[in-house]
């Protein structure tokens, strides 16, 4: 399973005081599904504001690249800019 490291406003927030879950899913879509079922509230925050490092490679606004079973995936601000 990957593990997932949310950050500490998501845990304040959303999560109480869980950081790290663990979930079965091959894309980043269907892991902010799992965690939003696990945690309402929170797929619609990490789709708006956060973007998603898997495995140190970020990504943002995407929800088909893949999952490994035991990537570390780490939920980060976006970052705003030009």
């Amino acid at each position: 399973m990957a593990t997932v490291h949310l950050g500490a406003t998501l845990c304040r927030t959303y999560c109480g005081d869980i950081r790290v879950v663990e979930v079965k899913a091959l894309t980043i879509g269907r892991m902010i599904k799992e965690l939003d079922a696990l945690f309402p509230g929170l797929g619609n925050q990490i789709e708006e504001s956060m973007a998603v490092a898997v495995d140190g490679e970020i990504f943002q606004d995407t929800l088909i690249d893949p999952i490994g079973p035991d990537s570390e995936v780490h939920l980060i601000p976006k970052i705003a800019g030009g």
